[in-house]
């Protein structure tokens, strides 16, 4: 869950998968669309899957069946479009739902940059010559803004250093790939890669994923301690009381996933400290998880204050 929650915050618009076959809500299927409500995602594509493996009276009832478990949501009123995948059964049709449902957003490329990061990597293979590395990569997805070949960029919060704690970064942008291939800039949308002039050793197997990017000086503060307005959600598979000082609890904010413990609370906003420092902007939606059993469970939401 952890991992949806963190993508969700990159997403303008989502495809939610519902397998005819299977009755409707699955707890998997009910909890992403809980993270659809909190993200506040309403560009959605309701995609109704494996209806070969069902008779037509089946399928339509599982439809409907779809149709009420919407009800209330921000995907109420989406487009549910049955498909049949390993024929290609109308793939054309969710495409289409695609572009009208969810429209490009009008981005403003004067504003300072912010790019979420998502993963962190080492190109270079085993054996490379010194000579011949290249500097670490960021992965992720621009929020707002440009990004140019040889801006100078700001990584927060940063790499944890033994004994030391986690320290921001400056370097330089390198290089900025997309899919299609090599960019002199880079604009909100889709997936891009940042070749940095960083050690590849700070950023092989995700190590910087949850960091936020962006020009010194215009760049959300790196907090120790979060604050937050927060609202629990009514779950029917477990107890969900409020929140309590003490009490564990996992966070996600942007792409980053964060552990503490509540500090303190007063009047609906808690308090919560950190295990480690985070990038965050006021107003940025928080995921509140809590632990249920052996498991992290998702419990609420919030915005940073």
């Amino acid at each position: 869950m952890t991992t949806v929650l963190s993508a969700s915050s990159i997403m303008d618009g989502a495809l939610l998968l519902i397998a005819a076959n299977e009755a409707c809500p699955q707890p998997q299927t009910a909890e992403h669309l809980m993270i659809l409500n909190i993200a506040g995602i309403k560009n959605v594509v309701v995609v109704q899957t494996k209806i070969d493996l069902v008779t037509k009276e089946q399928a339509k009832a599982h439809y409907n069946s779809i149709r009420e478990f919407l009800k209330g949501s921000v995907a109420e009123n989406a487009p549910i479009i049955p498909v049949v995948a390993n024929y290609g059964i109308n793939v054309d049709a969710v495409a289409d739902a695609i572009e009208r449902t969810i429209p490009t957003p009008k981005r403003d490329a004067s504003l300072p940059p912010l790019m979420l990061v998502s993963r962190s990597f080492d190109i270079n293979k085993p054996g490379a010559q010194i000579s011949a590395l290249k500097g670490g990569v960021l992965g992720g997805s621009i929020v707002q803004g440009a990004l140019r070949k040889g801006d100078k960029i700001l990584i927060r919060p940063g790499v944890e250093i033994p004994n030391k704690g986690v320290k921001e970064i400056e370097c330089r942008v390198e290089s900025l790939m997309c899919e299609g291939g090599p960019l002199e800039a880079a604009l909100p949308g889709g997936l891009i890669a940042v070749g940095t002039s960083l050690d590849p050793d700070i950023t092989k197997a995700d190590t910087m994923a949850g960091c936020v990017i962006g020009h010194p000086g215009a760049m959300p503060e790196t907090k120790g301690e979060l604050s937050f307005e927060y609202h629990l959600i009514e779950r029917a598979d477990f107890d969900n009381p409020p929140l309590k000082v003490a009490e564990p609890i996992v966070v996600n904010v942007n792409t980053a996933t964060g552990i503490g413990v509540v500090a303190s609370m007063k009047k609906g906003i808690a308090n919560v400290k950190l295990k480690k420092p985070l990038c965050a902007a006021p107003g940025s939606t928080v995921a509140i998880s809590r632990r249920v059993g052996q498991r992290w469970r998702l419990a609420g939401w919030g915005r940073t204050v």
